[in-house]
């Protein structure tokens, strides 16, 4: 991989290296793992399932900040990896920050969780059988099964709108590409012929394109591209050092993207009517933006206050409240009915 490439990609899987396992990691073009760029410290909790509450509190807390109501409360599911007993599992909480609870205690690396639209399955990348795979489960975190045998190591799994497919990145050799699978892991193949580098793929709302992350411009940046492999759009141009993980508004008309140098990575939208750049955030390392099903909110991970935390924002990056607030790191939102 290219000095340039491994810099523009350097912190896509948004998690802290400190402390944790020496694991393998997806690679693109060159064959470089990626790798980690948070050095926040862990100090994780015990093994607790459900976990404690916590309190929501809007705007960046501060020394005697004092937490203002909600004034419209969020509402959804969110599923996120949190990191127990030096271990990545997969979490999940109300849209306005209670009733947190581990879903997953494999004993091995969980992340990588989404939902379906319907809100009835959680799919996300684990290693329990030794190379990386793709699981599903119910919300509860029961019936697990693996989808998608084979391929090499598997991550970032995405389920269509309409539940009839899977997208995912599959690791094989040298390179990172993204594959298309139906709903029950049958038929899987390339997305694109040849194979292209790739990563992170996300639907777009009415299921008639995939997003992904790739350098095949040179930089990191996202493309659209048909799931048959056609009309091949890339979206963003204007922004430098393009993170993986980002998602669509509801009416697949604004992009949210993070970006920027490591440990400095900010929140942006993009418009794809008007091609107009917004940046939300300032400061404080944030990442892997995910919209709610109503459009209303933003998910997202950020280290502003040191551990990384997730809090959601509105779409102009008002009203800013943090999620969750444990001592340890809790990244990677995706956000569900």
């Amino acid at each position: 991989m290219d000095p340039t490439f491994a810099a523009a990609i350097t912190s896509i899987y948004a998690k802290s290296s400190t402390a944790l396992p020496t694991q393998s990691e997806p690679t693109l073009a060159g064959g470089t793992p990626v790798p980690s760029s948070q050095t926040t410290a862990v100090i994780p909790l015990p093994t607790a399932i459900p976990f404690p509450d916590s309190t929501p509190t809007v705007g960046t807390p501060t020394p005697g900040f004092t937490p203002t109501p909600w004034v419209s409360p969020p509402v959804g599911t969110i599923v996120f990896t949190c990191y127990v007993d030096f271990v990545d599992q997969i979490c999940r909480m109300n849209a306005d920050g209670t009733d947190q609870i581990q879903l997953t205690d494999s004993g091995v690396t969980d992340f990588y969780s989404s939902m379906a639209a319907d809100g009835s399955t959680i799919v996300f990348t684990t290693r329990r059988e030794g190379p990386f795979q793709v699981y599903q489960m119910d919300l509860e975190g029961n019936n697990e099964e693996k989808v998608v045998p084979g391929l090499g190591n598997q991550y970032a799994p995405a389920i269509s709108p309409d539940g009839e497919r899977i997208a995912l990145a599959v690791e094989s050799g040298r390179q990172t590409t993204v594959w298309i699978a139906n709903r029950d892991g049958s038929d899987p193949r390339p997305l694109e012929d040849p194979p292209q580098n790739g990563l992170d793929p996300v639907w777009t709302p009415d299921g008639q394109y995939v997003s992904l992350a790739s350098n095949r411009s040179g930089s990191m940046q996202i493309y659209r591209v048909r799931p048959d492999g056609t009309e091949l759009l890339q979206v963003t141009h204007d922004v430098e050092d393009v993170g993986g993980r980002h998602s669509w508004s509801p009416d697949g008309q604004t992009l949210a993207i993070y970006a920027g140098p490591s440990g400095n990575h900010d929140i942006y939208t993009i418009h794809l009517g008007t091609g107009s750049v917004n940046r939300l955030t300032d400061g404080g390392d944030n990442l892997a933006p995910c919209f709610s099903p109503d459009g209303q909110w933003i998910a997202f991970t950020s280290y502003r206050d040191s551990n990384n935390e997730i809090y959601i924002m509105r779409p102009d990056g008002t009203e800013v409240t943090r999620l969750t607030n444990n001592s340890r790191p809790d990244w990677q939102p995706r956000w569900g009915p």
